[in-house]
């Protein structure tokens, strides 16, 4: 999902060199959703993670 995030950035900073402001945008409230979607399931597994330990 990362990766995914990544790509998306990459895609909305070509668009605005570019001159795409409405594509470079969207672009990146889809890198941003998909971050936090990311750092969400990777605390949940984290704190998971520690819980199963004990």
């Amino acid at each position: 999902m990362l990766h995914y995030s990544v790509v998306f950035l990459i895609v909305a900073l070509i668009a605005a060199v570019f001159g795409f402001g409405g594509i470079a945008a969207g672009a990146v409230e889809i890198a941003k959703i998909l971050f936090f979607i990311f750092a969400i399931m990777a605390i949940v597994s984290f704190v998971m993670g520690l819980l199963k330990k004990n």
